[in-house]
């Protein structure tokens, strides 16, 4: 049986199901709010890794080794599942993704992989990344406005900091030990998107990911910034919708 503590789900055995792993401080089980919006093409299915929801207590394990268990767990799962899937992730979630992805290469359901936010692998970690996981504190949390990840609300309140700061720290330290390697490009379905005002991931850091896709990967463009889906997350239900109803309609004709 899988390890059932990787995944939350509020689904109803929906055609197929889309993981979805989640950005550098963030909680996996808020991707469950978009479960409306894909009415009957898919189930969203929140992966939570260790230091995440109800596995906070736990420690994270090296880049390498998270993106291997999590694999691991979905092909698990696909044992006794045989819907199609389709990986999902956001900024640091979606580089988890994109290395999932390439782990379950094999997988014979796994269909699309949709990545938001985040520059292509072989340019990461980026500079700016690395220069934030140095600083602690105040200035870690200050410099974080550049995405967009914290109001001045919450940087000014030291008691939040207090509970938002040791985890988001935990996920930059382990974006930065993240080390790119050269391997087959993708077979299956790549979407990439991207806010046309993130100040983080432009053209420049966009196309180097043709070179991981078999196919040319599809773009797409969001109004808003890194955290575009804040407060709509129209365009990305709308795009993960759009790629899980495409194979079941197939499927039906």
């Amino acid at each position: 049986m899988p390890e059932p503590e990787w995944f939350v789900s509020r689904g109803d055995n929906r055609h197929a199901r889309v993981f979805c792993f989640p950005y550098a401080g963030g909680d996996p089980r808020t991707y469950l709010s978009w479960q409306p919006g894909l009415d009957a093409d898919a189930d969203i299915v929140a992966v939570c890794p260790p230091g995440k929801a109800h596995r906070a207590h736990e420690p994270l394990p090296p880049f390498d080794a998270l993106a291997e268990k999590a694999a691991a767990a979905i092909a698990e799962s696909a044992r006794t599942d045989p819907r199609p899937i389709h990986l999902f992730g956001h900024s640091f979630g979606g580089l988890l993704a994109f290395e999932v992805a390439r782990r379950l290469r094999d997988l014979p359901n796994l269909r699309h992989l949709v990545v938001s936010g985040i520059s292509a692998p072989s340019l990461l970690p980026s500079r700016r990344v690395r220069d934030i996981a140095k600083l602690e504190g105040r200035e870690f949390a200050e410099a974080l406005a550049f995405f967009g990840q914290f109001p001045p609300e919450v940087v000014a309140d030291e008691d939040v900091l207090a509970l938002l700061l040791p985890g988001l720290k935990a996920d930059f330290e382990l974006a930065v030990g993240y080390r790119y390697r050269p391997a087959p490009p993708l077979e299956i379905g790549v979407s990439v998107l991207v806010g046309r005002e993130d100040p983080h991931v432009g053209e420049a850091e966009v196309e180097p990911w043709h070179r991981e896709c078999a196919a040319p990967p599809a773009h797409h463009r969001a109004d808003g910034g890194h955290f575009y889906f804040d407060p709509d997350p129209a365009p990305v239900v709308d795009l993960l919708r759009s790629v899980a109803g495409a194979d079941r309609h197939v499927e039906v004709i």
